[in-house]
């Protein structure tokens, strides 16, 4: 059947597809775009329908990241990635979870269409230079020249720490739990003092425009926030992009809140408001590579 290549692969290729754009909406219409192109291929000439999906998807991501350039420099505040409801399982593949953190996301988000595609495929998942090279359009020569580059921008920007799920949950809790107080103390104790808060509203939702830095001013914005709620704030545990997190809501809208630990303290925090970022919280994500 058509469907069965296809159908086989697409935890795989959604997640490729998401690696490279950051955002699960624009990744299912990558996916619905390449469909349509994989309808019209003849399969008897296909050796390795894995290989030719992830290159069909690879080309139709990189259209649309490129196209989404522009409205991204004109985004309104910080730009985070679309955060995903994923299983706990998801975390027994380190290197998967690594890679679809909202931490590792935000690093890719700087480099360049064609640098992202090329890390992606080859860190991630591993594809051949040669192959990488006839989805990007590149030599395999320029593509390991792409690669090494691509490996050195995000090894210098990535969290320097790796902690254990027991860990990040601990101090997902411990946040979270000082975020229903609003005590400023409580809060500052949980976080180290060179915190860095990134909040993304989208011009839709009461967001920093700008990253805030030190423990002190974070903790005095939660703080402020916490306070403008009516209602008690109630915060619960989640797993996000492969790791634990926070999901509370705000004035009756979601939030998503994702922590990079190192020693025990938050070092940053990511705080995800945009409502049209927040829509696939309740349905766990499949993801695969």
């Amino acid at each position: 059947m058509t469907e069965d290549s296809f159908v086989a692969h697409r935890s795989l290729l959604f997640t490729v597809a998401y690696q490279m754009l950051g955002s699960a909406a624009d990744a299912e219409d990558v996916l619905q775009e390449s469909w349509l192109r994989w309808a019209d291929v003849d399969r008897a000439q296909v050796r390795d329908p894995r290989a030719y999906l992830v290159r069909i998807v690879t080309r139709q991501a990189l259209n649309r990241l490129r196209s989404l350039s522009r409205s991204r420099e004109e985004y309104v505040g910080e730009w985070l990635p679309e955060p995903l409801l994923t299983s706990p399982d998801v975390a027994d593949d380190v290197e998967l979870a690594e890679s679809v953190s909202i931490a590792m996301l935000t690093v890719l988000e700087t480099l360049g269409p064609t640098e992202r595609a090329v890390f992606v495929l080859r860190e991630v998942f591993e594809v051949p230079y040669g192959e990488i090279a006839g989805a990007v359009g590149k030599s395999a020569a320029a593509v390991r020249q792409i690669a090494r580059r691509a490996r050195e921008h995000v090894a210098a920007r990535r969290p320097l720490a790796q902690v254990s799920r027991s860990e990040q949950q601990a101090v997902v809790e411990r946040f979270l739990a000082a975020l229903r107080t609003g005590q400023l103390q409580e809060l500052m104790e949980v976080m180290a003092p060179d915190v860095v808060l990134i909040a993304d509203g989208g011009g839709l939702a009461s967001a920093a425009l700008a990253p805030i830095r030190g423990a002190e001013p974070v903790a005095a914005v939660l703080a402020r926030a916490n306070r403008q709620v009516v209602d008690a704030l109630e915060t619960m545990t989640v797993w996000l992009n492969g790791a634990p997190a926070g999901r509370f809501e705000v004035d009756g809208e979601p939030t998503a809140v994702s922590l990079v630990v190192e020693s025990g303290r938050a070092t940053r925090i990511y705080l995800m408001r945009n409502p049209r970022k927040l829509t696939r919280l309740d349905d766990p994500a499949e993801l695969a590579r």
